[in-house]
Order: C-alpha cells, then sequence, then structure tokens
C-alpha cells in the first residue's frame, strides 16, 4: 500500500496536508500550489482541466460555504519514479450558506507528477463514500 522512497512518499503526504490548508483557510492562492498545470479534476461527475479552471471551479463552490473543516489522510501511495497513484481519504464538516451542516467520507483516487522536483497532483477524481446532513 506504501512503497517507493520515504522521501517522496513523505512530499506527497504534505502536498496533501497543504491541500487540506488550503481548504481549511480557503486559500486559493495555497490550494492551487498543489495542481500541476494541466491536471484533470472530476469532482461528482464533473471533470475540469488545467490549474485555472480547476481553482475557479472549486472558488465558486467554496463560495457556498460558511464554513469548511477538511481531513485529508493518505491511505495507499505509490511511488514509481516521477509519477505516484495515491488514495486519500476524507472528512468534511461543512456549514452551508443556507444553514444546513453536511459530514462527508469520501476518497480521492490521484495520479501524482513530480515537476522541477516537487510532487503536484496531475489527476484527482473524487468519490463520496458516505455522507450526512441536517437541516439547521
Amino acid at each position: 500500500m506504501f512503497t517507493g522512497p520515504i522521501e517522496d512518499r513523505t512530499a506527497i503526504r504534505e502536498l496533501h496536508e497543504t491541500y487540506a490548508l488550503g481548504v481549511l483557510s480557503r486559500d486559493p492562492l495555497l490550494w492551487g500550489t498543489t495542481w500541476d498545470e494541466d491536471a484533470v479534476w472530476t469532482l461528482i461527475g464533473h471533470t475540469v482541466q488545467g490549474r485555472a479552471a480547476i481553482v475557479a471551479l472549486w472558488t465558486a463552490a467554496m463560495a457556498g460555504f460558511e464554513a469548511v473543516s477538511f481531513l485529508a489522510v493518505p491511505a495507499a501511495i505509490t511511488v514509481t519514479g516521477d509519477t505516484a497513484s495515491a488514495i486519500t481519504q476524507t472528512h468534511e464538516i461543512l456549514r452551508e450558506a443556507g444553514g444546513r451542516t453536511r459530514v462527508t467520507g469520501g476518497a480521492y483516487d490521484d495520479r501524482l507528477i513530480r515537476r522541477d522536483g516537487r510532487w503536484l497532483y496531475a489527476e484527482r477524481r473524487f468519490r463520496i463514500v458516505a455522507e450526512y446532513g441536517e437541516t439547521a
């Protein structure tokens, strides 16, 4: 489940943590640094390509929330040279602008690439594993 050089796996874990911090702090500049320029993001039936388009979609989506708590936990990381694959579990507590609160457990299937010595997301495919909600 975890193969390849420990230095690379640590850097990929830190990439996941930077992504999570970007969500928690609602910082599109920080969050955007985790993506390769030509990355692909598939999020609940929507696929978008290119860092600028990905950040624009994320920024629009985040505008619908009063607050977001986001955790990302690597479940698997496989490094092969300058590419890697990973499965990342997520846990989100979402407070929508209208007051509804949802808790979502999900998973990302990730493809990563090392560019200029830095790991970046080349492709992320998100799926919801479980979701619970209540009306405020």
